[in-house]
């Protein structure tokens, strides 16, 4: 074969790019390859008890059992046909009603006297320290302490520290800890963060980066910054690779846009933005994104449940829609519609999304309708990993319809190490 070039000029591209390489490599590795949870609940610290993932899982089945006890009952309510949903609704509601539980020491919680939040503090420790040990703890847990705003800066660092300490004496930190940091408005609050967890792994002798963060995105400094630059990216340098998620705000995010009360919500254009610039900034990175949350209940009489149920449903498919697979649950009411949206968006394109991985994997993508590309064929894999994840597939299940195993699927995903 005649060519031009000779192997001097790869060879000298390579030297050249050596560092932008590695630099892609450390900012962008991929998916993480681990189990995102569909929601976090979150609880206001002195309402925490040892019962309370089981107490929010029987109000949650009560809820459905009375207003909508079976599929037809739950298909009017929602506008939907819930008919290949509800079993697997009630079941997961019997199961694992709760995926990701965050006790709240910010705004669920508020300001309280230092005794007291050490109190509350060593209390939420012990208590997800026997639930680890017990099997009872959902497979997500953790806290979410004060902020580092200057007015709040001491008390959030001793909350963490208690509750950490309290879990170190109690057993270790269990492997699915979660930690978030709320409000935050400039960069180097994330890096005072991870300067706290570094601190941490040196007292106790732990890896370093095992402790890992949330940040939640509350504030417009968080989006754009005032040089007019997004500043979302930023953050993620900022925490040093301890950054696991961002977690938009709805009612604190809103607010500070001026948006009215009455339309706070996941789906006002302002969320909308920020939630755009968020996914732009950790595509790629492994830093997963959550959804916000609605403060609309679905209590009282059974008209104005299914219409909260409607509503929320509804902002739960369009999030999924979106590739915002996690949301914040305000209310043991919300897991049935949540669970309804998340097993409907799976179940509803379980087939189809099967059988175009299925032909991409036999090498016959051309054959059908659709021409997959590896990327496409990546998303199709995550697509039915997460359906199993949740609950809304099994793995036989995905096996029978794809004839792939679950290591093929890892590997397909991009999961696999």
């Amino acid at each position: 074969m005649t060519t031009t070039f000779d192997s001097t000029l790869t060879d000298r591209l390579t030297a050249r790019l050596a560092a932008v390489d590695a630099d892609l490599a450390r900012r962008y590795p991929g998916d993480p390859g681990t189990r995102q949870p569909v929601h976090t609940v979150y609880v206001p610290a002195d309402a925490f008890a040892a019962d309370t993932v089981r107490t929010w899982g029987e109000r949650a089945l009560a809820a459905l059992d009375e207003h909508a006890p079976d599929a037809e009952a739950l298909s009017a309510a929602l506008g939907v046909d819930a008919t290949a949903v509800h079993d697997r609704v009630r079941a997961k509601l019997a199961r694992e009603p709760v995926e990701d539980l965050r006790v709240d020491f910010e705004d669920g919680y508020g300001r309280r006297s230092d005794a007291e939040e050490d109190e509350a503090a060593a209390r939420a420790a012990e208590l997800t320290a026997a639930s680890v040990a017990d099997g009872s703890a959902p497979p997500f847990v953790g806290i979410r302490a004060k902020s580092m705003e200057a007015a709040v800066r001491d008390r959030g660092v001793r909350t963490l520290d208690v509750f950490l300490t309290g879990l170190m004496a109690g057993g270790g930190l269990p492997a699915g800890l979660v930690l978030t940091l709320p409000k935050v408005t400039h960069a180097a609050q994330v890096t005072a963060m991870a300067e706290v967890a570094g601190e941490f792994e040196k007292a106790h002798g732990l890896d370093a980066g095992r402790l890992r963060f949330e940040v939640q995105i509350e504030t417009t400094q968080a989006v754009l910054g005032p040089d007019g630059r997004a500043t979302v990216a930023r953050l993620l340098d900022a925490g040093e690779g301890r950054v696991s998620a961002l977690h938009y705000g709805t009612f604190d995010y809103s607010a500070a846009c001026g948006v009215a009360p009455a339309h706070q919500a996941p789906d006002h254009p302002a969320a909308d933005h920020a939630k755009a610039v968020m996914q732009t900034a950790v595509a790629g990175t492994g830093v997963r994104l959550s959804d916000g949350s609605t403060n609309v209940l679905p209590v009282g009489p059974r008209e104005r449940v299914h219409a909260a149920w409607r509503y929320h449903h509804a902002l739960v498919r369009r999030a999924l829609a979106r590739a915002y697979y996690q949301g914040w649950d305000m209310h043991p009411g919300h897991l049935p519609t949540r669970y309804a949206a998340v097993y409907g968006f799976y179940r509803e394109g379980l087939d189809p999304a099967a059988a175009r991985l299925a032909a991409y994997a036999a090498g016959s993508g051309g054959d059908g309708p659709i021409l997959d590309e590896p990327a496409t064929a990546r998303s199709l894999a995550g697509y039915l990993l997460r359906a199993t994840d949740c609950g809304a597939a099994d793995t036989a299940e995905i096996t029978g319809l794809t004839g792939l195993t679950r290591p093929q699927l890892d590997a397909l995903a991009g999961r696999a190490g």
